[in-house]
């Protein structure tokens, strides 16, 4: 089921009202329901696929208590290393098997050994790298004592499989996210009203913004060959739009679903793009990802703490890494090492953790140099997401290499005014609202009567251009 479709504008105002009438504050009922609304959820998409959930689900559960049962380190440790190797290996084999068969097949080529190694129509089951992460963390969690198994499984498989973030995060953890199910939650009018806010902003986001963007992007990506060089970069740029409103407009939707139900999610997006260097935008992006990587791969690895070669070593196995968790694409990966290498000038000079404030705090417009940084910053980023979109490494090259001619300073053809007008205002609200949630948070900064204009305004907007159902979100991939 699609949060843009119109089966989840019904499916949402159902499962509210059993939660909240229905279920009548007992946390229990409401934790049977959302974990029956969410397996519905899940299963609408392909009910062979909830079998699999349902099993990693039950793997974590049972390896957590026999984690903190263990009466060894050793049979500790044998435990966690079942768990990580199963869910991994589900993971591995659904979403890599492919890959590291073809490359292998390449691999021996190469040295002229003829071999035929079929290959599988594996179909990816959506959301898979997000909730075997809530898993991994949650194992992880107990066998480092930070906090106790869960014996009651019925809690447990909400965390896991939580509707509004099942299929594309955040990612949770359950040192977040299961105390709120496990305690008696009250119907909060203002966070409801809040969260439906949330919900408009998210959806003006992905059907207003990404969904106008994506055919100029498809059609650009399509014919690179034959593009002009100012048509690539606007591509480029699209691109980059495209996928923040579809990503961040999805985690927006899913925090002020979740705000419905009383429960809160991390946040997943901070603007990004207001960003004045990389490491200030990865602290921005996806940040239950970078936040999840860091916390249980690059702090293992030792982090920050070594010198500056094994600080290189751990940022470029971070990014990699990260470049390889969105999908079985050596585009992905090095989309990753670009972002790592766009990285070290700050960490050798130790500016990385520089930029930690919101950006020109207190004032109408950034500074010229601020002003600067952030262009600069998200033409790096660009750079890098063609890379991401291309379908292969030999074509982003070759769509690279064509934005450098003559044709540059041309007007491009496939520009479109309305969707430039649309990003620019989408821009103008996040920037007046960088300091709070999200971009439509203006209870606190506007008159009710302007308020209900904006409100108004943005419906008006999501009901011309939006087509429910239509365009699948983009993360769904990964």
């Amino acid at each position: 089921m699609l949060f843009n479709s119109i089966a989840f504008l019904i499916f949402l105002p159902i499962v509210f009202i059993i939660y909240w009438f229905v279920c009548n504050n007992n946390y229990k009922y409401q934790n049977i329901a959302l974990l029956v609304a969410s397996f519905y959820f899940y299963g609408c998409w392909d009910w062979r696929f909830l079998l699999l959930l349902i099993f990693s689900i039950g793997l974590d559960y049972f390896s957590g208590i026999q984690i903190e049962n263990s009466k060894t380190k050793k049979m500790a440790t044998f435990w966690l290393i079942l768990s990580i190797s199963i869910n991994l290996g589900f993971l591995g084999f659904f979403k890599y098997y492919n890959f590291f068969i073809e490359n292998f097949v390449i691999l021996l080529h190469s040295v002229g050994l003829e071999v035929n190694i079929f290959v599988l129509k594996v179909i990816l089951p959506v959301g898979i790298s997000f909730y075997t992460f809530h898993g991994l963390s949650y194992v992880i969690d107990i066998y480092k004592k930070r906090i106790p198994a869960e014996r009651n499984y019925v809690d447990y498989a909400v965390f896991v499989s939580y509707f509004p973030l099942l299929v594309a995060g955040p990612i949770e953890r359950a040192t977040h996210l299961l105390p709120q199910i496990q305690r008696k939650r009250y119907f909060d009018y203002e966070k409801a009203k809040d969260g439906i806010v949330q919900i408009i902003w998210g959806f003006f986001k992905k059907m207003v913004i990404a969904d106008n963007c994506s055919p100029i992007v498809n059609e650009i990506f399509t014919n690179y060959h034959t593009e002009s060089a100012s048509n690539l970069v606007l591509g480029a740029v699209l691109f980059a739009f495209q996928i923040y409103g579809d990503f961040s407009g999805y985690s927006d939707i899913a925090l002020g679903t979740s705000r419905l139900f009383g429960i809160e999610l991390l946040k997943n997006f901070s603007f990004p793009y207001f960003s004045r260097d990389i490491a200030e935008f990865w602290r921005r992006w996806h940040i239950s990802l970078s936040s999840w990587f860091r916390d249980y791969l690059y702090i293992p690895l030792g982090g920050s703490k070594g010198g500056l070669l094994m600080k290189i070593r751990n940022t470029f196995i971070i990014f990699l890494v990260s470049g390889f968790w969105h999908g079985a694409k050596w585009t992905f990966i090095i989309w990753g090492g670009l972002n790592a290498l766009f990285f070290l000038p700050l960490l050798i000079a130790e500016k990385n953790r520089h930029n930690l404030d919101v950006v020109a705090i207190g004032k109408i417009f950034p500074s010229f140099r601020e002003a600067l940084k952030i262009l600069i910053t998200f033409t790096l980023t660009c750079f890098a997401w063609i890379f991401f979109r291309s379908e292969s490494v030999s074509s982003a090259i070759v769509y690279i290499k064509g934005i450098f001619n003559e044709s540059l300073f041309s007007f491009p053809t496939t520009f479109k005014g309305d969707v430039l007008v649309l990003i620019v205002f989408m821009l103008m609200m996040e920037w007046w609202n960088r300091t709070e949630d999200y971009g439509l948070k203006i209870q606190d900064k506007a008159q009710p009567w302007l308020q209900n204009i904006i409100y108004i305004l943005i419906s008006f907007l999501i009901l011309n251009f939006a087509n429910f159902g239509s365009n699948e979100f983009i993360y769904f991939q990964f």
